[in-house]
């Protein structure tokens, strides 16, 4: 993926988010990152008080969406329409979570856009990321968002280097994008849409649209 290909419209469909307004001020998705927060109390204090419930100060939960008593929920955060968030769940804030979702048991969310239709089903993590249109992220599979060596993140394109200036920055995952079971996006990845991650991989890079990706050395093209 070069440089000019990481534009928000060509890795997300903007229009299955409710956060779409925030996008359209950045060039890069992950610039995003640091104004989810603030975007999240002011969308939800526009939300219609005849659909979403809210139940403290900075939740806001769809009348639809089911809410298993035992997940926690710190806000800022909003659940969309229809969305499952099932047991032990941990939502630690700044969650902008969208409409038909799952998040699932013993999965862990911190300051990301889920984009509707996505499935984190069975113990994940994904923190300071952006998760695209239907992309499932296989059980077991985290983003990192934070390097060893606490240094700032870059990704990794196939035309150099993009300083991001975030510390902590998981992934950018595209929209019907497959990581599989026990994946790790290191900090910084951005995978392109209909992409397929194979299980137990390690990902550091930025990877194509419509590609599988086995490891950095073995990355091949959909037929």
């Amino acid at each position: 993926m070069e440089l000019r290909e990481s534009k928000s419209e060509l890795l997300l469909d903007l229009s299955h988010s409710l956060a779409f307004p925030l996008f359209k001020k950045f060039d890069h998705p992950w610039e995003v990152l640091p104004y989810i927060k603030e975007f999240i109390l002011q969308a939800g204090a526009e939300l219609p008080a005849e659909e979403y419930d809210h139940p403290d100060e900075d939740i806001w939960i769809h009348k639809t969406a089911k809410v298993f008593p035992s997940a926690y929920i710190a806000g800022p955060c909003i659940i969309g329409a229809r969305t499952e968030v099932r047991h032990c769940a941990f939502i630690r804030g700044s969650a902008l979570i969208g409409e038909d979702c799952v998040v699932g048991n013993s999965t862990e969310l911190k300051n990301v856009i889920l984009f509707d239709h996505v499935q984190v089903p069975h113990y994940n993590y994904v923190g300071d990321s952006i998760l695209g249109y239907y992309a499932h992220m296989g059980a077991g599979s985290i983003t990192s968002n934070v390097k060893s060596d606490k240094a700032l993140v870059k990704v990794h394109f196939a035309d150099g280097d993009c300083e991001t200036g975030l510390k902590k920055f998981g992934a950018i995952v595209g929209d019907h994008v497959e990581v599989g079971c026990g994946s790790i996006l290191n900090p910084g990845t951005v995978v392109g849409r209909e992409t397929n991650i194979y299980p137990l991989s390690s990902v550091r890079c930025a990877v194509d649209a419509s590609s599988i990706y086995k490891s950095a050395s073995e990355i091949a093209k959909k037929l």
